[in-house]
């Protein structure tokens, strides 16, 4: 028999929400880099929903609990009572009559996977070491014990203490005028998912783009992102001018170093990116857009569970799709579908992905599976079908109505279930139906009337590639004026057998080995590996060492053991490991050792 799910219950979890919520939560930390630690304490204040709750069950892992106090005062029984290889450890706090908050004395460990400690050597600058957070998914438990699930959204509020002459920056408001004093207070007083609580470190300068916009780099790096990003404010304008008025305040970015995992991270009031977008040339920017939107789609409107991912990132990838075409034009934007399209397409061909739907359906893995092709691109694809059904305008209408209806909330699929067949099926019925709806939800795969988009703006590509195909050289080939996506398409899409001599010839036209584009560079190094091009690995390995980004590191190391070469990415992996972020290391320590 199935098991029946109850797709309201966070099953990545351990916090008892449904009877006790904690609504605020107040830091004290010291941040120590020589024992890589934070330490200090926690206050969280609790909205009893049960007043007969004697319990406050709170997710953690690998965190030192020394003492734990209700009220500021009165000393409360704890035990670590239950442990999970996901979700980390249970802290079963006991609750006496009265209690309305709980103050945790507590220290993180050196394997926190929510943080990354690097040493002068890995930054920029080489003179001071750095620290960043990463708590999406389920690692805000490593650094805070705390309800670490998106249904109880907090307020928190902050007094951080690190080395003076370091900046610390969090997801709330921050000072770029701070004085390095060693001590900074942060303030969030709007409602946010714990997983984008964040905090940062080091050497930090920062560089102005508007009246609300900013970034905050290494000195080395800050005149540099500013300059890739400088069209930030036009578009939060554009935002703007789609679901209504910024709700965060300000937007600010920090660039951190090349270990951070992913492309970007929606932390609101600063966004966390990765290096690698610096291409110099804005084409990469499409991330700070998708960053951008989660500010609506995501940051103000939640899922409620991470099988409900695709709410996030699926109306974000959408939203990211049109600020792309309204700040940069068509083309680039129906560039940019047609290859999600493109990795959907693979995701699907992989036998292992190929029955999930867009509820990710991972309740008893690892919520790091859900971050895949279809929480991001089958869940826009179908975002795009809306649009097209209902024309631009309706469409518009109906996404400003449904953000605006569950601002500050976490929902489940069901209740955008609900809320379109409340909404969308009455008001559209001509244009869509249930079933129609339900199948784009709950279908496997993709809907039988689904039309792949297309641009014509590849035609060029295309014909390079039959050109190709036919014998042509590289040097023959007419890529005048083509954009990293017409070159990413172009790779991959090239046949999956090649000669050495079509990969030399490909190889010394378009000098694809040395891109400083890592995009084209990881694309390229997957068909040189895929095709036993040697000539490759020196490269390889420089990329996957200097790199930590998860979309990269993980698809590179893949494709050099499917092609036999084991041994030389286990040597690989055994210089770049201490340089990657532990959320990352878990996953590939299981891949490669």
């Amino acid at each position: 028999m199935l098991k029946q799910w109850d797709n309201n219950h966070d099953y990545h979890s351990f916090a008892n929400s449904e009877q006790v919520r904690v609504t605020h939560l107040s830091l004290a930390l010291d941040v120590d880099f020589s024992a890589k630690q934070l330490a200090g304490q926690v206050e969280l204040q609790l909205d009893f929903i049960d007043e007969k709750t004697t319990e406050l069950w709170l997710d953690t892992r690998d965190l030192i609990i020394e003492a734990v106090y209700g009220n500021s005062e009165q000393q409360l029984e704890f035990s670590i009572d239950k442990h999970d290889t996901t979700l980390g450890q249970r802290l079963n706090i006991q609750l006496l009559a009265g209690i309305r908050s709980v103050t945790i004395d507590y220290r993180t460990s050196v394997n926190a996977q929510g943080l990354q400690w690097l040493t002068p050597q890995q930054t920029s600058g080489k003179t001071l070491p750095f620290l960043f957070s990463q708590s999406q998914p389920i690692n805000a438990r490593s650094w805070i014990p705390l309800q670490d699930t998106p249904k109880a959204r907090i307020t928190f509020d902050a007094v951080i203490t690190a080395p003076k002459g370091m900046r610390v920056v969090m997801s709330a408001l921050n000072d770029a005028e701070a004085e390095l004093t060693g001590k900074f207070t942060f303030d969030m007083e709007k409602p946010m998912p714990t997983h984008l609580l964040a905090i940062a470190v080091g050497e930090l300068a920062f560089a102005k783009l508007g009246p609300r916009t900013g970034v905050y780099a290494e000195p080395e790096v800050v005149a540099s992102a500013a300059s890739e990003f400088e069209d930030t404010e036009s578009m939060v304008e554009v935002a703007e001018s789609l679901l209504g008025p910024y709700p965060w305040g300000r937007y600010d970015m920090i660039v951190l170093p090349p270990s951070f995992p992913f492309g970007g991270m929606e932390n609101p009031r600063l966004a966390f990116m990765t290096p690698t977008l610096i291409a110099g040339d804005k084409s990469l920017v499409s991330t700070v857009a998708h960053e951008l939107a989660h500010s609506w789609t995501g940051n103000l409107v939640s899922n409620a569970t991470w099988r409900d991912l695709w709410l996030n990132e699926g109306f974000t990838t959408y939203f990211t799709n049109r600020i792309v075409e309204a700040v940069y034009g068509k083309e680039l934007a129906e560039l940019e579908v047609v290859l999600e399209n493109g990795r959907l397409q693979e995701a699907i061909a992989s036998t292992a992905m190929s029955a999930q739907t867009l509820p990710a359906n991972m309740q008893t893995q690892d919520p790091n599976e859900a971050f895949n092709r279809f929480t991001y691109d089958k869940a826009s694809m179908f975002v795009h079908d809306l649009e097209k059904r209902l024309g631009r305008d309706a469409f518009d209408k109906f996404l400003y109505q449904y953000v605006q209806a569950f601002a500050f909330e976490a929902i489940t699929t069901e209740t955008f279930v609900s809320y379109a067949k409340q909404t969308l099926l009455r008001e559209h019925a001509d244009k869509i139906n249930e079933a129609e709806l339900l199948e784009w939800i709950y279908g496997e795969g993709m809907p039988s009337w689904y039309m792949a988009p297309k641009s014509s703006s590849l035609d060029k590509v295309v014909m390079a590639l039959r050109a190709f195909d036919d014998g042509a050289s590289a040097s023959s080939l007419m890529t005048q004026g083509w954009r990293v996506h017409h070159w990413q398409y172009f790779l991959t899409h090239l046949p999956t057998k090649l000669s050495q001599d079509a990969l030399i010839d490909l190889d010394k036209t378009f000098n694809f080995t040395q891109s400083t584009n890592a995009e084209i560079a990881c694309d390229w190094f997957r068909v040189a590996i895929r095709n036993d091009y040697q000539a490759v690995l020196e490269a390889v390995t420089a990329y996957l060492v200097k790199i930590g980004r998860g979309k990269f590191v993980k698809p590179l190391y893949a494709e050099l053991i499917k092609a036999g070469f084991k041994d030389q990415a286990q040597q690989i992996y055994a210089k770049a490991r201490d340089g990657y972020h532990p959320s990352i290391v878990v996953m590939l320590d299981q891949q490669l050792l």
